[in-house]
């Protein structure tokens, strides 16, 4: 029988006291015979290190922000088992997640396996909760083999080769903002010939606390870091996880119909382009409406496709031009400073 290795679980939190307890519970409850916990606070100004204290953790505190990418490192870097598991601080881990990707790991000899969220959300009460974590759900399980990255809401990697490739970028856009971090870091793991793979089955349930207001702007911030990303990494057309392409054609579809609209002002027969446009976008993201169907029924679906198509598009699209002026101004032709000032 082949012999398990020890597992550190590496949790960053900032001013976490509402769920970092929620997430140490879970933790420990896990079914795995031998891991570790260890916690990086990155300068809480609440009640998180009391709170992690009362737990058998070894806690690092940092007196300055330092981003996440810093805090996971510096986790890396104290722990002391052969595979990093990498979690946030707002994720409660299911019993067998570990074990779910530690025997993923063997099976497989991947160096890098992902999971991903729960299709119900912590906060399963809110629409805009569930929405989000059904989608990310859906779009990080569609090809267990070969996926585009592993994200760092439960991502299981050899410590040996973390360190090797220098752990998550510090001190630029990416691992000041907290965004594709993990998809920069797999994409460099895999151009060092590397493998990652995903294991729908290994998840976490992850405490959104969306309303509408809140599901928008993290559709905005999302895209806008990730074109950043995108056109520094020339693949803005990639199929890549939460940024499907579903989802760009979302986005085209949304926006193309708007011109259409606004164009048959003063050419009325566009109008008669407009619901294939629809038809189209509603046909190529099938499968995930299929999905919203299988989590909450078809009233949910309904009231999904709606948010979907009409609204949320007009959130990514906004974000996406934000990342394409950012990326000109501070990245193509500018410095770092405002970008890292406006992250703190």
């Amino acid at each position: 029988m082949q012999k398990l290795p020890k597992v550190s679980v590496v949790i960053p939190v900032h001013n976490g006291e509402k769920v970092i307890g929620r997430c140490l519970d879970a933790v420990f409850r896990s079914s795995y015979p031998e891991f570790e916990v260890v916690v990086v606070d990155d300068c809480s100004t609440d009640r998180t290190r009391e709170i992690c204290r009362s737990y058998p953790v070894k806690l690092i505190s940092f007196e300055e922000h330092a981003g996440v990418s810093k805090a996971r490192n510096t986790g890396a870097r104290n722990a002391s088992g052969e595979v990093l598991l990498f979690i946030d601080a707002d994720c409660i881990m299911l019993e067998d997640t570990i074990q779910r990707l530690i025997d993923t790991k063997l099976r497989t000899g991947a160096e890098i396996v992902g999971g991903t969220y729960t299709r119900l959300p912590e906060d399963s009460h809110s629409f805009f909760s569930t929405f989000q974590s059904v989608y990310v759900n859906y779009c990080e399980s569609r090809n267990p083999e070969n996926p585009d990255y592993a994200a760092t809401h439960c991502m299981a990697v050899d410590r040996d080769v973390f360190l090797k490739l220098g752990g998550f970028i510090e001190g630029s856009y990416i691992g000041v903002a907290a965004s594709v971090e993990d998809v920069e870091f797999c994409h460099r793991a895999k151009r060092a010939g590397y493998r990652v793979v995903m294991e729908p089955q290994a998840m976490v349930k992850h405490v959104f606390n969306f309303n509408l207001y809140r599901s928008l702007r993290n559709a905005v911030k999302k895209s806008m870091y990730w074109t950043m990303y995108s056109l520094d990494n020339r693949d803005i057309t990639q199929d890549s996880g939460a940024a499907s392409k579903e989802l760009k054609l979302n986005v085209a579809c949304y926006f193309s119909s708007a011109l259409l609209l606004l164009a048959a002002v003063a050419l009325p027969a566009l109008l008669l382009a407009v619901p294939p446009v629809y038809a189209l976008n509603l046909y190529a993201n099938r499968g995930f409406f299929r999905a919203l169907r299988e989590t909450k029924g078809t009233g949910f679906m309904l009231k999904g496709i709606a948010y979907y198509t009409l609204l949320y598009p007009a959130a990514v699209g906004a974000g996406a031009a934000a990342g394409v002026l950012r990326y000109l101004r501070y990245v193509k032709f500018g410095s770092m400073r405002r970008i890292k000032a406006e992250a703190e």
